[in-house]
């Protein structure tokens, strides 16, 4: 199913679309020649703006760094709103005064940088980078994106500074939620200017904010039974353990039958089934549609059982793990799987450097193996060989410990064998990942996180609920 024409009517809306910079330039356009001015977008900004800063900080010393272009507008108008107010508000233009703007600076608390938005195409270079620099040692608002992130990629071009708050309009660029930009940004806002959402029916966005409204959970049948909820096999080798955690997790979100295929298996816990025949029986049985390959098999028994899989056809496959090192700068053993789990590491491993871009990346990876890339991180991104993404940005930190990745796994394993298409399975259960890992706390260990699941499904149900207008 196309997210870009899933969702209809106003539940298209739902403020998940994630545009480019030329993309928000062309939004801006269309905007002006057809329904608002210039000048009015402008205000509306500007205003935006100014209304965040006045909820959340006491009048201080204001200096606004004013740019020379939109952004730099912007600015003038937040200047203006504030100094109304009754704000002490000096504007300042450091690419035609840099030693002024030090001066000034010094004497400000807040400063407000309005010197480039998301579309900066040039690195930052002396002496702006010092003056940004000395800026960020004061409570810093960056309009639309701190100066110097790329609002593409969230790559640092030569500085940017720390904000504490950025507000940006009509809707957010990869640059608020891919690192190292999202760390830079501080808290988002994401305001309305006027511009018609309808206008994202032109543009065809082909990124999303990761979210429940992009998908939708399977639901329970009463007719249903554990064949016709799908099955899942994961193939265990000599470190079970990994494919223990995926096999629970699959069981968690409603996989009707999954089974831990390997030698000398002891499952940790009743309900767990375990079958140690040859892979070539195990394929013969046609109700076995869903398989995961990777976790803890090792990278030679993991490159031989994936090549069996892909050779069997008609095999829904999961390769994670040791099943990507195994396909070490040779991408086109991956094709025919149906969905890969590269960390950064596995990721260079197979497709190579990932440059600075992580969203361009897992694109381009998702095109030379065929396969959903669901690239972890904490800036996890989603992409299918169509060229469609998700940034997910729901992950807490508890989930960098060892085991989390086979629990992911096997989540992406259930909801595919619940039905679900692999793009819209790989972005559910990675949002069900970072939720589940929410409710662990501190002390979160992967072994917690199945039992966590069910807590996530609620919550997707109801923000899918809420923001869908089914509450």
């Amino acid at each position: 199913m196309d997210l870009a024409y899933s969702i209809s009517g106003m539940a298209r809306f739902v403020m998940n679309e994630v545009l480019t910079p030329s993309e928000m330039g062309r939004a801006d356009a269309l905007a002006i020649a057809g329904f608002i001015s210039a000048a009015a977008l402008m205000q509306a900004a500007g205003r935006a703006v100014a209304r965040a800063i006045m909820a959340r900080y006491a009048p201080v010393r204001t200096l606004v760094l004013c740019g020379p272009g939109n952004n730099g507008g912007d600015g003038q108008v937040v200047a203006r709103l504030l100094a109304q107010a009754g704000w002490p508000v000096r504007i300042s233009t450091p690419l035609a005064d840099a030693r002024g703007t030090m001066a000034d600076i010094a004497r400000a608390a807040l400063v407000i940088d309005a010197v480039f938005g998301a579309g900066l195409s040039r690195d930052i270079a002396p002496p702006l980078a010092d003056i940004l620099r000395a800026a960020s040692g004061k409570i810093l608002v960056a309009i639309d994106m701190p100066s110097g992130i790329d609002g593409a990629s969230g790559a640092v071009r030569g500085f940017a500074p720390q904000a504490d708050l950025t507000v940006t309009f009509f809707r957010l660029k990869p640059g608020h939620l891919l690192y190292p930009g999202r760390g830079l940004c501080g808290s988002v806002l994401c305001r309305d200017i006027g511009i018609p959402p309808a206008l994202l029916n032109d543009i065809q966005p082909r990124t999303w904010r990761n979210g429940p409204a992009l998908w939708t959970l399977p639901e329970d049948a009463p007719g249903d039974h554990k064949y016709r909820r799908g099955t899942v096999s994961v193939l265990a080798g000599a470190m079970p353990g990994a494919a223990m955690l995926a096999a629970m997790a699959a069981r968690r979100v409603g996989a009707g039958m999954v089974t831990v295929c390997g030698q000398d298996l002891h499952p940790p816990m009743p309900g767990l089934m375990v079958n140690a025949a040859p892979l070539a029986d195990l394929l013969a049985d046609p109700r076995r549609e869903v398989w995961l390959a990777g976790p803890g098999l090792g990278v030679e028994q993991a490159g031989a059982l994936l090549a069996q899989l892909i050779a069997a056809g008609d095999r829904t496959i999961i390769a994670d793990a040791d099943a990507l090192t195994a396909c070490k700068a040779a991408p086109a053993r991956l094709r025919g799987t149906a969905v890969i789990t590269p960390h950064e590491g596995e990721f260079i491993r197979v497709f190579g450097p990932v440059g600075d871009h992580k969203l361009a990346a897992a694109r381009r990876a998702a095109a030379l193996s065929g396969a959903v890339v669901v690239f972890k991180g904490a800036d996890t991104v989603i992409a299918d060989p169509a060229g469609r993404a998700c940034i997910n940005d729901n992950a807490p930190a508890s989930l960098a410990t060892g085991g989390t990745g086979d629990v992911l796994a096997g989540i992406i394993a259930g909801l595919l064998a619940r039905g679900m298409a692999p793009f819209e399975a790989s972005c559910a259960a990675v949002w069900l990942h970072g939720a589940a890992a929410s409710y662990g706390g501190l002390s979160l260990i992967a072994d917690d996180l199945p039992d966590l699941l069910s807590k996530a499904m609620i919550l997707a149900r109801k923000s899918d609920m809420m923001q869908n207008g089914r509450a």
